[in-house]
């Protein structure tokens, strides 16, 4: 299996290839977040997250040195972490919706992406042994956005399936 938990896809370039750039901000609410994330969770029966303040107070740190340059860089934190940005607006409902896309490409037999595929988003988002999460969402200098989710406990543990 592969090692999803440092796997990062570049999803800035997805959206700006997609032309992606305008939606809503109105979707940046811990009820969004967890909205988006939950519905993901119940289809494979896996429990709900609750919203963390404490992840998402780390998120927001994290994210608020992302301003500058909204570079797709992991924090190296203690969390599971899924990041997007993209080179307009993009909620963080739409951030959750891009990770959660990433489905097709999960293949439960072998526990593994596609080939050429990523997928440890979706699998982060999914993992049932994550109880919390917590979210930030920044508009950059650039005009960009940056999008972060932690996740406690992390997930994409090597040699366990997500659910």
């Amino acid at each position: 299996m592969m090692a999803f938990c440092r796997l990062e896809i570049s999803l800035f370039i997805l959206i700006m290839g997609l032309g992606l750039v305008h939606v809503s901000r109105a979707q940046d609410s811990p009820q969004d977040y967890l909205d988006a994330h939950n519905t993901a969770r119940a289809e494979v029966g896996v429990d709900a997250l609750i919203w963390n303040d404490k992840l998402a107070a780390y998120a927001q740190n994290y994210a608020d040195q992302r301003v500058e340059d909204c570079t797709l860089m992991h924090s190296g934190g203690p969390y599971g972490e899924n990041l997007a940005g993209s080179s307009g607006s993009l909620s963080g409902t739409g951030a959750v919706n891009l990770w959660v896309g990433e489905k097709q490409y999960y293949d439960y037999s072998t526990n593994s992406c596609s080939d050429g595929q990523v997928c440890g988003h979706y699998t982060q988002v999914v993992w049932r042994n994550s109880l919390r999460v917590g979210c930030a969402t920044v508009q950059c200098n650039n005009g960009g956005t940056f999008v972060i989710c932690n996740y406690d406990p992390a997930g994409n543990v090597v040699g366990e399936l997500p659910y």
